[in-house]
C-alpha cells in the first residue's frame, strides 16, 4: 500500500512540474544577391541556416528571408548599415530588411543569429557581430564567441573574434541610443530578441570555392548548431 501511495505521490509531482519552455530561434540568411561575380550572399547563407536548422537538437526555429518578395523594396540586395536599404519606406514599401525583423519579432524569439559573408578582407575566416551598448552584451558576446569557435574548428576558416558593429565605420545607420553606427538588424530599437548576433562567415572573394561548396554550407550549418547547442546547456536551457 505505501508502495502504491508513493507511486502516485511521484505521479503528481512529476505532472505538475511545468514543462520546459523550448528555446525559440529566428535565423535571418543574407538576401544579397549582387555580392560577386557568380556568388549568391542569399544562396549561401541561406544553405548555412537550412543545414543549421536541420541539425539536432531541434529548437522552435523560424527562417526570416525577403528574397524574392515584391511587397518591399530592396529585397534581394542592400547594405545592413544603409538607411536607404533598411529603415527607409519607398513607394510606401518597407525594406526587405525591415519586413524580416518585423516576421522576427512576431515569433518572440529568444535568439536571433543572422548569417552573412563578408567581404574586401583578404582573409578567409570568420567573424562574430554584436550591438554596441545593448543591455545583454555580454551575452551576445559570448554566444558570438562560441558560435565563431565552433565554426573555426570545423572548418578551415580562421577565428577573428567577435567586433562590435560600431566599429566597422560603414554607410550610415545609426543607433537611436548611441547615436554610433550599427547593424540595422542588430538594433534593440528595432530587433526585439534579447540575444541577437550576426555572423560574418568566410570572404566572397577570399573563400569564394570553400563557400559555394554545399558540403562546406552543411558542415558550418552542424557547427553553429552545436556551438548554439552547448551554449544553452551551459545556462541550463
Amino acid at each position: 500500500m505505501k508502495r502504491i501511495v508513493f507511486f502516485l505521490l511521484l505521479i503528481v509531482c512529476v505532472a505538475s512540474v511545468p514543462p520546459r519552455k523550448k528555446t525559440v530561434v529566428v535565423w535571418q540568411p543574407s538576401h544579397q544577391t549582387n555580392t560577386g561575380k557568380n556568388f549568391s550572399e542569399a544562396a549561401v547563407c541561406n544553405g548555412i541556416a537550412e543545414a543549421a536548422m536541420a541539425t539536432v537538437p531541434k529548437m522552435k526555429e523560424h527562417k526570416v528571408w525577403s528574397l524574392g518578395r515584391t511587397d518591399v523594396h530592396t529585397a534581394d540586395v542592400g547594405s545592413n548599415t544603409v538607411v536607404a536599404h533598411t529603415s527607409a519606406v519607398v513607394d510606401g514599401k518597407i525594406s526587405g530588411y525591415a519586413w524580416e525583423i518585423l516576421q522576427s519579432n512576431k515569433k518572440q524569439p529568444d535568439i536571433f543569429i543572422a548569417v552573412h559573408n563578408n567581404g574586401g578582407t583578404r582573409r578567409h575566416a570568420v567573424w562574430g557581430y554584436i550591438h554596441y551598448g545593448d543591455a545583454y552584451e555580454a551575452e551576445n558576446r559570448d554566444l558570438a564567441a562560441t558560435l565563431i569557435a565552433s565554426i573555426a574548428a570545423a572548418t578551415t576558416l580562421e577565428n577573428r573574434g567577435v567586433l562590435l558593429d560600431s566599429t566597422t565605420g560603414r554607410n550610415d545607420y545609426r543607433c537611436a541610443s548611441t547615436g554610433k553606427l550599427s547593424f540595422f538588424s542588430l538594433d534593440e530599437h528595432v530587433n526585439t530578441a534579447p540575444i541577437r548576433v550576426l555572423l560574418e562567415i568566410g570572404d566572397n572573394e577570399m573563400s569564394y570555392d570553400f563557400l559555394r561548396d554545399p558540403a562546406n554550407q552543411q558542415k558550418i550549418g552542424e557547427a553553429i548548431k552545436q556551438g548554439l547547442s552547448q551554449w544553452l546547456e551551459k545556462r541550463g536551457k
